[in-house]
């Protein structure tokens, strides 16, 4: 489970999972996390506190939503490292646009989530594939999805049919750069209590934990081993999987 010698780009790592991510990969020995956040107060809290753990991180703003900024964000990263050996696509919008149906989601809002979960993603893989072919160990995406796209969680249409679509695109992904040896696998977390989440209704909390096999809330913990697997070494030969991580409450 090392990642040494390994340097990892983690979008949406201000808080929540990404900054759980984050903290593993510096437990985990990586040699330098870059820390990618369209919040430059979140961003630059994780590295200081990063720093303070012994880590080796940088924080370098993006907003997922705009392809100027994440070539930007491309040209800082490819300048001071030259390379990088993974790649966590676990920026997107998901606080606060639960609870309506198909039928009161506003064409903004859909275009919005979009913009930032599905083409983001794209973008940003698009943007650091030829920072991962540089890698001597190996390169690594994960791209995070949801069980809700697994389930078909209702009143979340937008959101669901984004990471449906990352789902998709992993697979895609897989092939097209498995010729350069990069390994694209996606993780399908379930309800995880962190900041994004704070806003969901305790009775679809209630009907995770009913729900699961193993009958407990999700937290952060659960989620970051997986992930810190899929980057390192141990995962070479496993692409273009998508592993729901969520205590059993679908089954894949």
């Amino acid at each position: 489970m090392s990642l040494q010698g390994r340097t990892i780009v983690i979008t949406g790592a201000g808080r929540g999972l990404g900054r759980a991510f984050a903290e593993a990969c510096a437990a985990a020995k990586a040699e330098t996390i870059v820390v990618a956040d369209v919040r430059t107060d979140w961003g630059e809290a994780t590295v200081e506190a990063l720093r303070r753990s012994g880590a080796s991180a940088e924080f370098l703003a993006v907003d997922l939503g705009d392809p100027v900024s994440i070539e930007a964000f491309a040209a800082k990263v490819a300048a001071h490292y030259g390379h990088i050996d993974g790649l966590v696509n676990n920026g997107a919008i998901a606080t606060g646009i639960g609870g309506k149906t198909f039928e009161e989601i506003d064409s903004e809002t859909w275009d919005k989530v979009m913009a930032v979960n599905v083409r983001g993603t794209w973008l940003m893989t698009r943007a650091m594939a030829p920072l991962l072919r540089r890698s001597r160990l190996g390169g690594r995406i994960v791209n995070l999805a949801s069980d809700t796209a697994l389930w078909g969680a209702p009143r979340l249409l937008h959101y669901v049919a984004s990471k449906g679509a990352v789902i998709s695109m992993t697979r895609s992904l897989a092939r097209e750069l498995g010729p350069d040896g990069i390994a694209v696998n996606a993780i399908a977390p379930g309800l995880v209590l962190v900041e994004a989440t704070e806003y969901v209704p305790e009775e679809r909390r209630q009907l995770y934990v009913s729900g699961r096999a193993m009958q407990r809330a999700q937290h952060p913990e659960d989620v970051t081993a997986v992930v810190v697997f899929l980057l390192g070494q141990g995962a070479g030969f496993v692409t273009g999987q998508l592993l729901p991580v969520n205590g059993g409450f679908v089954f894949n």
